[in-house]
């Protein structure tokens, strides 16, 4: 389902609904950090999605990596909160997401790249490499918080 994504934009729709989600920088052992181009929006970002019942936190972005990227991956930290209330997204049914993101930090443990119905492309990318990348301003500032070592409580 299309989405569109607003950034602290005044002419955003109010939102209708919030749902925790986990989001994840998977790094591998030669510092190359896994993105998926999204089937919604185009872009590249990060594996993640919406928290289940009955999962943790670190079983959704287990979970998400595995059926968005084909990769197993083990939890080894976090990247940060985010939780803008600024930062909507739309769905085409007329949800209207607030944000609720916690970026979870990982390593590959198995698994091999493949696409899904959430993705037209899946890939392994150096940081300078993901600066080129076109991508929605909060998955660029979860890498880059990631870069830095920050760990924002707060977003």
């Amino acid at each position: 389902m299309p989405r569109r994504d607003y950034e602290d934009d005044p002419n955003a729709p109010e939102p209708n609904s919030l749902v925790p989600a986990a989001s994840v920088v998977v790094v591998g052992d030669d510092g190359r950090v896994l993105l998926q181009r999204r089937t919604d929006n185009g872009m590249w970002a990060l594996p993640g999605g919406r928290m289940e019942l009955g999962e943790s936190l670190e079983q959704c972005g287990i979970r998400e990596t595995l059926e968005e990227t084909g990769i197993r991956i083990e939890v080894t930290g976090i990247v940060g909160t985010y939780t803008s209330p600024g930062h909507v997204f739309a769905y085409d049914d007329g949800e209207v997401r607030q944000e609720f993101s916690i970026c979870l930090l990982g390593r590959p443990v198995g698994g091999d790249l493949e696409v899904s119905d959430e993705s037209t492309e899946v890939a392994w990318f150096t940081p300078a490499e993901v600066d080129g990348l076109p991508m929605v301003a909060s998955i660029r500032k979860r890498l880059n918080d990631w870069r830095s070592g920050r760990i924002p409580v707060v977003r």
